[in-house]
């Protein structure tokens, strides 16, 4: 039996961290809709035997202006909030924003697993086509999901980034259920992944938590053949499948040079400069 595993007959808790760039006083609708659908199929897919509790944590402010400064200090808060998280006695932490800024830093500062939703979903994308698509929620996005891509080797599989270029007002009406309101932004999508697929696009990704979370459970998940793969839903499945390997048979991620774990003076130090 692994180190930690609950005693006889008693289900092992596992307990998930969803680092979301909102906050409630704006989000509200958002966040409470993203906590009660990430529940049901985080609990719909652990493992006989164990029960997941998962919790949503926002920022304040939230992403807003968006750009690389904007996604730089949605990044840092992630960081400290990863590490808020091993404190917590949290097994696993997601940064369930699609551009995932500061992911290696964050996995290299603590020893629980961190699942980046951009890098979770390209990589699972790989195995469903050989090109994929991008669908971002604004057009700011485009370079550095470009940037993502290349990071992980896949520049030349992406064929391009459309955005929905919907505005937070947008989101807001479609989270409260008012008439209408997924449907345009649905009827958007759909035009933008046609684009993507004339493009030569094998598989289409919701590159948006916001888009993401309001489209999980939808049944349209195929254009003409081609894969419309959520975003949300590969990431919390990841995020599950890698903390039972980790339980399992300890594999973590390299501590020789790509993610050396910090110490606990260099975490001390960062968060020195966050109380400053």
């Amino acid at each position: 039996m692994p180190d930690g595993a609950p005693p006889e007959n008693q289900p092992r808790l596992i307990r998930l961290r969803w680092q979301s760039f909102v906050d409630e006083q704006s989000s509200g609708e958002y966040l409470a809709l993203l906590q009660s659908r990430l529940q049901a199929r985080a609990q719909a897919c652990v493992a006989a035997g164990c029960r997941i509790e998962v919790s949503v944590r926002g920022m304040s402010p939230p992403a807003r202006d968006w750009g690389r400064v904007s996604e730089l200090r949605g990044g840092v808060v992630a960081v400290r909030n990863a590490m808020q998280a091993a404190d917590d006695g949290c097994d696993v932490f997601v940064i369930g924003h699609f551009q995932e800024p500061c992911l290696a830093e964050a996995r290299a500062a603590v020893d629980i697993p961190v699942v980046g939703l951009g890098e979770a979903t390209m990589l699972w994308a790989a195995q469903l086509g050989r090109r994929f698509g991008l669908i971002s929620v604004d057009d700011v996005f485009e370079v550095i999901h470009l940037e993502q891509a290349e990071r992980l080797n896949m520049g030349d599989r992406l064929v391009g980034v459309r955005a929905l270029n919907a505005t937070l007002e947008e989101f807001r009406r479609a989270f409260a259920d008012e008439p209408g309101a997924y449907q345009l932004l649905k009827d958007r999508f759909a035009q933008a992944a046609a684009e993507l697929v004339e493009r030569g696009a094998d598989v289409v990704i919701s590159a948006g938590g916001l888009h993401g979370t309001l489209s999980l459970g939808d049944p349209d998940v195929m254009l003409d053949g081609t894969p419309l793969v959520n975003c949300v839903a590969v990431g919390l499945d990841w995020a599950v499948m890698t903390e039972r390997l980790q339980f399992t048979t300890g594999l973590r991620p390299s501590r020789r040079a790509a993610y050396r774990l910090a110490t606990a003076q260099a975490r001390d130090d960062f968060r020195q400069v966050l109380a400053d």
